[in-house]
């Protein structure tokens, strides 16, 4: 639409080659958008079901919306340039001569229409597509200034009123939008901009004005704030229980980092070191432990363990867990009826989860190493420059039955022996590797044959394991007899 404000600086008029081009690069962009919207769908099992996929497809959606109107308005141009075409050589009226649009000449592809009011004449003229925004027939006649704003919303009124109040007396442009009730008690939103046409007077004579039904548009939009708005308070809460559940595993791990001797005497029967390792692929704690005590009776409690699930819910039945363990240690119990009990206590929580674990008793005199297992990998031992894992007694996954036995073995240590403790996660799965996680472990047992200390190997070992593309958390205990 022409403003008379800008008339002494018109652009030149574009060619139609040129905007078939961009009709063509239009069609093209909507045809890989619907590409992007068809992957964005949640999949059968759920997956994109969440709030960044929720948000995902509204931003898709929206991009839609404009991509339509880019090309309706595209078609609007190129109708009007082959207008132009057909008469070119007629002669050229004068400025103020030249008439206004007709009503229906100025129309978008279903979702624009215009009209003309004529304060001289009172006479109202409608395009077509304006009567099926507002839901009405020729019959029904077009509105007047005097009884639009009585289909708008109470709150709309007041500013519409105001502003064609200042188009007719001030002459100021029209840019306004508001929502109207239809007959069919349906609401759109429709977006009005127009100006006004000035007489002989410099009085205005009537008032133009293009009407867009941006109801689609405006509910796309409103989806993508809502979708972006909920995104964001479920980062939050994520980052919230990320926090917490870091801080309740730094309170519940061993206080000691890196490295420790146990028993903490003269002569220290135990270098330990131990490691947490992170999950590459996702910022979610899960329910990895470690830990090495010394207990009254002058033994050390050795255990690993791993409670399924991730964040604050994992993080505190670790603690429940590595707290049992402890308890029970200090008051005597044996690795096997120790798990057995632990077992129990899983099955009677408030949360049931399953779980695996490990628990070792090292008793320094005779260097024996008693130990059972609840569907854990079983420790690895290390001793001469060669590794092997230690024969498993029978054990199930903690939580996966009420009546569950665990037996357990007695192994001999010798001095300079290394025993390595891990949970599961420790070992990357990579697809079509035949290694298994033990292997690639006991490949380094020529590493551990030369390093200096129990730190030396944990380092060992995350420099071999420690990588980016760890689907798990995990935990590796390293002790070395001294």
């Amino acid at each position: 639409m022409p403003s008379h404000l800008h008339e002494d600086h018109a652009a030149p008029a574009p060619r139609p080659g040129g905007v078939d081009s961009l009709i063509s690069q239009a069609r093209r962009l909507r045809g890989q958008l619907d590409a992007v919207r068809r992957d964005a769908r949640p999949g059968p099992a759920g997956e994109g079901d969440d709030a960044l996929g929720r948000w995902q497809r509204a931003l898709c959606d929206l991009a839609a919306h404009h991509l339509d109107d880019l090309g309706d308005h595209l078609g609007q141009l190129k109708e009007g340039l082959r207008d132009d075409e057909a008469a070119e050589g007629a002669a050229y009226p004068a400025p103020e001569e030249q008439p206004r649009p007709a009503p229906s000449g100025v129309r978008a592809l279903g979702r624009a229409g215009s009209a003309e009011w004529n304060l001289l004449t009172d006479e109202v003229e409608w395009s077509d597509e304006l009567f099926r925004i507002f839901g009405r027939t020729r019959q029904d006649g077009p509105l007047t200034l005097d009884e639009l704003p009585s289909w708008l919303f109470t709150e709309d009124q007041e500013a519409m009123t105001a502003m064609v109040t200042a188009c007719l007396v001030d002459s100021r442009p029209l840019d306004g939008e508001f929502r109207i009730v239809r007959p069919d008690g349906s609401v759109r939103t429709v977006h009005m901009v127009g100006e006004p046409v000035l007489g002989a007077d410099g009085a205005t004579a009537s008032m133009w004005a293009v009407l867009r039904d941006v109801s689609e548009l405006r509910r796309s939009q409103r989806t993508v704030r809502e979708t972006r708005d909920s995104l964001r308070r479920e980062r939050q809460v994520a980052r919230t229980e990320h926090r917490l559940a870091v801080e309740l595993q730094e309170a519940v791990l061993p206080p000691w980092r890196g490295s420790a001797l146990l028993p903490s005497g003269a002569t220290p029967a135990l270098d330990l070191a131990a490691h947490y390792l992170p999950c590459g692929t996702s910022a979610l704690i899960g329910g990895d432990w470690y830990d090495a005590m010394q207990l009254p009776d002058g033994t050390t409690l050795l255990t690993v363990g791993d409670l399924t699930g991730h964040g604050v819910a994992a993080t505190s039945g670790m603690a429940m867990m590595l707290g049992a363990v402890r308890g029970m240690a200090l008051a005597g119990l044996e690795p096997g009826p120790l798990l057995a009990r632990l077992n129990q206590l899983i099955d009677r929580s408030a949360q049931p989860a399953l779980g695996s674990a490990l628990c070792c008793r090292y008793e320094s005199g005779e260097r024996l190493l008693t130990w059972a297992q609840a569907g854990h990998p079983a420790p690895l031992l290390f001793r001469d420059g060669a590794g092997r894992a230690l024969e498993p007694p029978e054990g199930v996954l903690l939580g996966a039955t009420q009546r569950a036995a665990y037996g357990q073995r007695v192994e001999r240590l010798r001095a300079g022996d290394l025993l390595v403790l891990h949970t599961d996660g420790l070992v990357p799965r990579r697809a079509g590797d035949d290694v298994c996680g033990a292997d690639r472990l006991l490949a380094l047992a020529p590493r551990f044959a030369e390093a200096r200390s129990a730190q030396d190997c944990v380092r060992a070992i995350v420099e071999e394991l420690g990588s980016p593309e760890r689907d798990d958390d995990a935990c590796v205990l390293v002790a070395r007899v001294s």
